[in-house]
């Protein structure tokens, strides 16, 4: 391109042809357009190889410009100022390639530190989701109006929602009116950035109607400086409120059996006991203060002072036998279990039988009393509710366990799904039954159904022989 500026500008030097200009044929003459033709290798050769090279092409082509206005030129002030033009335009042409060219550097390398630091937070981003995933507490993010956002795996476990089912709803529809009270509460403490106690407890309603009580924390989600949502992390404790209610229910219960149990106890001693004590009393005064009497007849006197104090010894022994029934310490737990039902055939003229296998292994006198005791309630619930013809109590050894069932033929009932419902549903005595079973690191098992009798399992560990 260069050559051919050259060749253009000395056509008759270079050529020997004899024209004012070989570009006339544009309307142009006195070689105006072979000076302007030189910005071309200027500009091509700052754009390709850089401002140095442009300059040096730009100096390059005044040395070829400037013989022809000095020697040839008839119009040399024309030809200087065409000459300054074609400098100056060369000039900042070259550098506005040379800024350009920089910026577009600048540009690439923003873009590649934007890239790498975009491949940096992706990583991030993917270790954060699968913790966000597989994290065993509930996590979900709602935006600053309430609206659902994202929840985990144990979100949609806990709530039986997935997260396209509330993507886009507000979770205001599953609160109650004081559960979106302190919501509101919370929600207005982190936008003005006061300080609250965390974890909270918080109540929701979760698929199908059901309640669940969780503990929570609940943080602000900032983007830009500004609060954009919220993020919740969430555990379930609904089943240990229930086990806390029902544990505070049944101390209170147990408070008022063992109240009225020495109620009971100083009404039998008040009413059984005590007036044949006192009878007894009287008979020995007037044995004392009586005159001199025959022999028969102070024998026949002594005879009713033992018959009296027998009586009292059976009502003291019959009150006793109700607080422990000694026949465990003397005679072991089938006997005590023969015994108890013994008195409910004779009361409630209902068949019971007592059966064993294997029982060999010796019994420490805490799991005797404690299965004897089950049994016992079992046995009172039988006789208050179940209006069998039939009962069975079965006590029998296995390779690593003790197994004690009570089966009857009664009315049956709806047993509850879990323990814990037992003192919700009034169930007492099954309630008390289940935590002797515990005492001995055991387990019970009510099976039940209306109109299909009762079974009640009870399986402890066997005692290691000694």
């Amino acid at each position: 391109m260069f050559i051919i500026g050259i060749i253009f500008h000395y056509p008759q030097q270079i050529l020997q042809i004899d024209s004012p200009s070989l570009l006339s044929f544009w309307g142009l003459s006195r070689h105006g357009m072979e000076r302007v033709l030189f910005l071309v290798p200027i500009i091509y050769a700052g754009y390709i190889f850089g401002l140095r090279i442009g300059l040096a092409t730009l100096a390059l082509s005044l040395a070829v410009i400037i013989p022809r206005i000095i020697i040839l030129s008839e119009y040399k002030s024309d030809a200087i100022l065409e000459s300054v033009v074609v400098v100056i335009v060369g000039l900042l042409v070259n550098l506005w390639i040379e800024a350009y060219q920089k910026r577009g550097v600048q540009s690439q390398q923003l873009i590649t530190k934007l890239e790498e630091s975009e491949r940096g937070m992706s990583v991030s981003e993917q270790k954060y989701r699968y913790l966000f995933e597989h994290a065993s507490d509930a996590i979900w993010v709602q935006d600053v109006n309430g609206f659902f956002v994202d929840g985990n795996q144990a979100w949609e476990k806990m709530t039986g929602f997935t997260r396209e089912e509330l993507r886009g709803i507000h979770l205001a529809r599953f609160l109650s009116e004081d559960s979106l009270t302190l919501a509101r509460e919370v929600r207005t403490k982190l936008i003005n950035g006061e300080e609250f106690e965390q974890p909270y407890e918080q109540q929701f309603f979760i698929k199908g109607g059901a309640i669940r009580i969780v503990k929570m924390s609940t943080n602000a989600v900032v983007s830009g400086g500004r609060i954009t949502g919220f993020e919740h992390v969430a555990r379930d404790v609904t089943q240990e409120k229930l086990q806390e209610e029902n544990v505070r229910a049944y101390l209170q219960q147990i408070t008022r059996a063992q109240e009225e149990e020495r109620k009971r106890i100083a009404r039998d001693l008040h009413d059984d006991v005590s007036p044949d004590i006192i009878v007894l009393i009287q008979k020995v005064d007037n044995l004392v203060t009586a005159p001199r009497m025959k022999l028969a007849t102070l024998r026949g006197n002594i005879e009713e002072v033992r018959e009296q104090a027998v009586k009292a010894l059976e009502s003291l022994r019959a009150t006793a036998q109700g607080l422990r029934p000694r026949i465990i310490d003397d005679l072991g737990l089938v006997a005590a279990l023969e015994w108890i039902a013994e008195g409910l055939e004779r009361d409630q003229k209902i068949q019971v039988g007592v059966e064993t296998r294997n029982m060999k292994t010796a019994l420490s006198p805490e799991a005797q009393i404690l299965l004897f005791r089950i049994a016992q309630e079992a046995l009172n619930n039988i006789r208050k509710h179940a209006r069998a013809s039939k009962v069975t109590i079965k006590l029998e050894s296995k390779d690593n366990s003790i197994r004690m069932t009570v089966t009857d033929d009664g009315q049956g009932f709806i047993a509850p799904e879990r323990i814990e419902g037992m003192v919700s549903a009034g169930r007492l005595g099954l309630m008390g039954m289940h935590e002797r079973a515990r005492l001995l690191n055991g387990t019970l098992q009510i099976k039940s159904a209306p109109g299909k009798g009762t079974e009640i399992i009870v399986n402890i560990p066997r005692p290691i022989a000694k």
